[in-house]
């Protein structure tokens, strides 16, 4: 009866352990999926500091040229949307990218921001104090993540005096700008 009894014994001990062995590899291998995950999106996200810099200056031309007379909300708003444009799979991937898109529509060349095609050497700001606001616009938007949380799915914006037939759902107005989301 003793002999059962330490054979029993044995076994619970061994499958004690086996349990314990099994549980460790788990968390361990569910350990190192989350690291590798992270290290992934983080050389997906990776960016270098020219890289920044570079997309910076042109959220900053973008900006500026878009929105120099605009409150501080409306400078923000046209960041936002040249960001989300980036995000959205929809335009070019970058912010530099964005800005400088153009398109050919029915055989003319159609830029995303009218700065770009009005035709105009945009070689330095004429107005030194909206170029340093646009700048500091820039920096809030881009590298502290400032949002207006009412432009969080805007893709499109233009001036009061514009007509269009977008179709597209308003979601602000802000200075002189109107804003637009997708179609629902």
């Amino acid at each position: 009866m003793n002999f059962l009894t330490n054979a029993g014994s044995k076994i619970f001990k061994l499958c004690g352990l086996a349990i314990v062995i099994f549980v460790i590899v788990t968390v361990i291998k569910n350990k190192f999926d989350i690291l590798k995950a992270t290290n992934e999106s983080a050389q997906q996200v990776f960016v270098t500091a020219e890289e920044k810099t570079r997309q910076l200056a042109c959220l900053t031309k973008n900006i500026y040229w878009e929105s120099a007379n605009e409150p501080f909300e409306g400078k923000v708003a046209v960041a936002q949307v040249t960001i989300n444009r980036a995000e959205s799979g929809r335009f070019a991937a970058d912010i530099c990218g964005v800005v400088y898109q153009k398109n050919i529509i029915l055989g003319r060349e159609v830029c995303q921001f009218s700065w770009m095609c009005d035709g105009s050497p945009k070689i330095k700001p004429i107005y030194p104090a909206h170029w340093k606001e646009s700048e500091e616009v820039a920096k809030k938007v881009l590298l502290e993540g400032f949002r207006l949380p009412s432009l969080k799915n805007a893709l499109y914006f233009h001036a009061d005096y514009v007509q269009t037939q977008w179709g597209k759902p308003q979601v602000a107005k802000i200075g002189r700008h109107i804003f637009y989301s997708e179609r629902i």
